[in-house]
């Protein structure tokens, strides 16, 4: 795993900036990432007031904006009273109006450890990577590894074999998963091989559930061997975030191979949102 340098931050005295109507003073965090764009809306003691996630389109800026919008209108709030505004993910400097762009792993390590206090692993399976995230004893990330190189085993990996292969939606990849009894063995690392074997399988009349089973399966030894890599991996608590996180039969694949119970967040794609937030809100009080 890499090791990080990006510090999370602890929260130091709080500083009024000339905002319109103090009172409704809040902060926003905005992930641009390569599938959908998320928005977190946070008040001045942190607490969510609005989150919202939009598809990502070519104009990665207007979908920020977009999902900001959404969150803001969520919370009560205008965009005037925004104190700072961080932004994360793929697209973050392609947000016009930051006050800051943060590295990805910061901000999810950030999030998740709000919503989930004690967290000392992060899965995060993304529309196009995927990524363990170790955190320390003080709540803050220590190392990472994340596969970038390939989409075999993320959300986007999913999605295609889902639609293209089974003719189903991405939604239904997990309730039809959990009807499997014998799941098919997917050994391809590759999305294009993967699609081979699941058709050889399909065209020897193996069910749908046994190859939905297989793609989980398959994602959870990727990402078994991801994290094996370094020492005290996969400690515990072990939370899931990511669109995948939705599907509970991932979760069943996963404790299965990593031997151990997994926490699928029950907002797995605003992690990284709040985080950018908390991250913004840290950095108005304390400029």
């Amino acid at each position: 795993m890499a090791k990080i340098k990006y510090a999370i931050p602890l929260f130091g005295d709080k500083r009024m900036n000339n905002v319109t109507d103090k009172e409704k003073l809040c902060f926003a965090g905005v992930d641009i990432g390569s599938t959908t764009s998320k928005a977190a809306v946070i008040d001045q003691d942190g607490e969510i007031l609005g989150t919202a996630i939009v598809d990502t389109s070519w104009d990665r800026n207007s979908s920020g904006q977009e999902a900001l919008r959404l969150a803001l209108e969520k919370s009560g709030r205008d965009r005037e009273h925004v104190g700072m505004i961080h932004t994360t993910g793929y697209g973050r400097r392609n947000f016009e109006n930051t006050d800051k762009a943060i590295p990805e792993i910061v901000c999810h390590g950030v999030g998740t450890v709000k919503l989930y206090p004690g967290v000392r692993t992060i899965i995060d399976i993304g529309g196009q990577d995927a990524k363990i995230i170790s955190i320390n004893e003080n709540g803050q990330v220590s190392r990472f590894e994340m596969n970038d190189k390939c989409a075999a085993g993320t959300g986007r990996f999913f999605e295609v074999l889902s639609h293209r292969l089974l003719g189903i939606p991405i939604d239904a990849l997990g309730p039809l998963a959990m009807e499997s009894t014998d799941p098919c063995l997917i050994s391809a690392t590759c999305t294009v091989f993967a699609e081979s074997e699941i058709v050889s399988y399909l065209t020897q009349g193996r069910s749908q559930a046994d190859v939905a089973m297989g793609i989980l399966e398959s994602t959870a030894r990727r990402i078994y061997a991801m994290g094996s890599q370094s020492q005290n991996s996969f400690a515990e608590p072990i939370v899931v975030s990511g669109g995948p996180a939705k599907n509970i039969a991932l979760k069943r694949a996963l404790e299965a191979k990593i031997g151990k119970p997994v926490i699928l967040a029950e907002q797995p794609q605003i992690e990284a949102a709040l985080g950018a937030a908390l991250m913004a809100r840290h950095s108005y009080y304390n400029q």
